[in-house]
């Protein structure tokens, strides 16, 4: 790389932290967490998503945990050395100014390293400051030439360039900086902004250079499956492309790389488990409810993508737990795959305009012809909530075509709601229940789509006609529920249960509809009752709903799988023990194919691979699980947020959209309708 690309690199390297330390100073504008400093350090204010607060908030928690467990070790541990927190690619952040207002830092000092110009900003706002300096105390600034822009008694300002490591370490030691002293060394997101061969040897460098330290990183991981590639070519968009992920891809080859490089010990958790091994559940519920939050999948996602590791070596600090073996998040692996699903596209743009989007319903009105409706997407060249329906049609035996229409102009209009349900009534009918149009609006009230054909039977000429069927209906005011019907005393009924809504993070209850008039109606059902949850998957099954996985109470995914079972007064729950157990698991879908239960694809938190298709025998109860075979498919593929419908027949699961909003690296929509042929699992019988 030569020099005007190395700098060019640089500077993008430095947008990342001013757009970093907007998403701080957000943070903690909404009551994330306690920093009035973070607003004082950087220009200008930006109002951040839910989202972004969520994953800036577990980031800053978790370094704050490693800080904190530094300083109360090397307090404990009585010594002539003075304890010495070493910050490299520090930015804007304003730990030093969190720790002097809470008084930990009481015989402890801070240096702080970054880009020179980063750090002769910093310390202009700082000096312009009064409230940033009446923390510091007494200070120095240094002429420009110097590496050394900012001095007080505990905190060093340095503007060094990491690579330059002769450079970094005759400036520590000019500034101050005691080698043999206990040192805490933070990067947080920085290692992946170097050269892989730099940031190696920036950890070599680090484990000669201090013999009683911890070394803490924060920073990505798994690269390759679909979220990691959104995130990865999010980065190169920036020009600021993350480097040695191919290289250290998980948490135990990260972990492996710091023992290679000299420390003695090394621990690291992935954000999930931090959040929920780490922190108070009193601390997590008061987080949780701090705003409107519906991205449970993305949120799930970013925190299984980054992770924080802690590094020790030395007489002090080597027997350091930073992150204690914990069994509160214990990793559910899937059993090795049983078999393989072939994937393909089966619609392109030639074929009329694609299906792109997540928070849909699907149903299949007949043989030929696939309805989707609501959710968000992409329509008319913006991401927006869509208004129009989705057309998949049959022509001959393999070939499907695409086309978007719109409601009938003499009905109501489509209301923009996701998260809903649809059902198939007969060929013409179709029932919507549920959903919302924002996290704090639910869609009230139960649509009825008409679907009227012309003579010649053209998607072309279809029409959908939205009748409101009861619009001061206000038994359901939730999403992310099921619909699935049912049968009791001969009559059809459809079982609506658990979701969200405004009030209730999850739901408990269930309404039984009859179908035939448009009723609610009470029906006896026995049994205990099984935990509130949402975005879990139903399917039909022997007069009853099979009810599979979900997010429960805590945000945690289940992996219960319950039979809501026809009995002669009505139905029962009963709980089906599958062994092995499944992965818990939420956001997927599921059908019935010849006794066995499909779980397609979804999110969970327990294992790092990529749930794919677990296949249950509902005989014997035996799990199995059964890979994708994505090489016919352009990659990525997310398969959550997203609808499939079971082609019996053919032996073939259609998947429709799917995607959503990946942290601040944004949208991501499937591009295409997928077909997973279905055939090995019928010739394993």
């Amino acid at each position: 790389m030569g020099p005007r690309s190395r700098e060019r690199r640089a500077g993008a390297v430095q947008s990342t932290n001013d757009s970093s330390a907007l998403s701080k100073s957000s943070l903690a504008a909404h009551g994330y967490v306690l920093d009035p400093f973070a607003a004082l350090l950087v220009p200008g204010t930006a109002r951040r998503a839910p989202l972004i607060h969520r994953g800036y908030y577990v980031r800053a928690r978790a370094v704050g945990h490693c800080v904190r467990a530094f300083l109360e070790r090397t307090c404990a541990a009585p010594s002539a050395l003075r304890p010495q927190i070493l910050s490299l690619g520090a930015g804007s952040d304003s730990l030093y100014f969190r720790l002097k207002s809470a008084g930990h830092l009481a015989g402890a000092a801070v240096w702080e390293v970054d880009f020179p110009d980063v750090a002769r900003r910093k310390a202009e706002r700082i000096q312009d400051t009064p409230e940033l300096c009446a923390l510091t105390g007494p200070f120095q600034t240094r002429d420009p030439a110097s590496a050394l822009c900012f001095e007080s008694v505990d905190y060093r300002l340095l503007g060094v360039d990491l690579r330059q490591l002769s450079r970094l370490d005759q400036a520590l030691a000019a500034a101050g900086l005691n080698a043999a002293a206990p040192t805490l060394l933070l990067a947080e997101a920085v290692l992946t902004y170097l050269e892989s061969n730099d940031a190696v040897a920036l950890i070599a460098w680090a484990a000669q250079r201090f013999p009683d330290a911890i070394f803490v990183t924060y920073e990505q991981m798994k690269p390759h499956d679909a979220f990691g590639q959104v995130m990865q070519q999010h980065f190169r968009q920036l020009s600021s492309p993350l480097h040695g992920l191919d290289r250290f891809p998980d948490v135990e080859a990260q972990k492996h790389r710091f023992l290679q490089a000299g420390w003695t010990a090394c621990c690291a958790v992935d954000m999930n488990e931090f959040y929920r091994c780490f922190l108070p559940s009193e601390e997590c519920q008061r987080v949780e409810n701090l705003e409107p939050f519906d991205e449970f999948e993305e949120w799930h996602l970013k925190c299984a993508h980054y992770f924080i590791l802690a590094a020790s070596r030395g007489d002090t600090l080597f027997q350091t737990l930073v992150f204690p073996p914990s069994e509160v998040f214990p990793r559910i692996d899937p059993a090795s795959p049983s078999g393989v699903f072939p994937a393909s596209v089966v619609t392109s743009d030639s074929k009329g305009p694609n299906l792109k989007r997540y928070g849909h319903a699907s149903v299949l009105l007949n043989r030929n012809i696939i309805l989707s409706a609501g959710g968000f997407g992409e329509q008319e060249g913006r991401h927006c909530r869509v208004s129009k329906f989705h057309l998949l049609s049959r022509y001959g035996d393999f070939e499907w075509k695409s086309n978007q229409i719109c409601s009938c102009e003499t009905g109501a209009q489509w209301d923009g709601r996701l998260y809903h349900t649809m059902t198939r009534l007969s060929d013409t009918e179709v029932l919507v229940l549920g959903g919302r149009l924002s996290p704090v609006t639910p869609a009230l009230g139960i649509l009825q789509l008409g679907i009227s054909e012309s003579k010649d039977n053209t998607t072309k000429d279809l029409n959908v006609t939205i009748t409101k069927v009861d619009p001061e209906d206000s038994t359901l005011s939730c999403w992310r529920h099921s619909t699935t019907e049912v049968s009791y005393d001969n009559q059809k009924y459809l079982f609506v249960y658990g979701g969200r809504s405004v009030v209730e993070p999850v739901l408990s209850d269930w309404h039984f509809l009859h179908t035939g008039t448009m009723a609610w109606v009470n029906i006896p059902v026995e049994g205990e009752a099984p935990e509130g949850r949402h975005s879990h998957s139903a399917c039909s099954w022997q007069g009853g709903a099979l009810i599979a996985g979900g997010l429960g109470a805590s945000e945690e995914p289940l992996s219960s799988v319950l039979f809501l079972k026809p009995i002669s007064c009505g139905f029962l729950w009963e709980s089906i023990i599958i062994q092995p157990p499944i992965t818990p698991r939420y956001s997927h879908t599921a059908h019935v194919l010849n006794g066995k239960l499909l779980l397609v694809g979804g999110v969970w938190i327990h294992s790092s691979s990529v749930p794919a298709v677990t296949v249950i025998d509902l005989t014997t109860r035996l799990s199995s699980e059964y890979q994708i075979d994505t090489t016919c498919v352009p990659w990525p593929l997310m398969l959550h947020n997203h609808t499939s419908i079971l082609l019996p027949e053919e032996q073939q699961l259609l998947l429709l959209g799917g995607g959503g909003n990946c942290f601040s690296f944004g949208t991501y929509l499937n591009p295409h309708t997928v077909t997973l042929g279905l055939s090995s699992l019928h010739a394993g019988q």
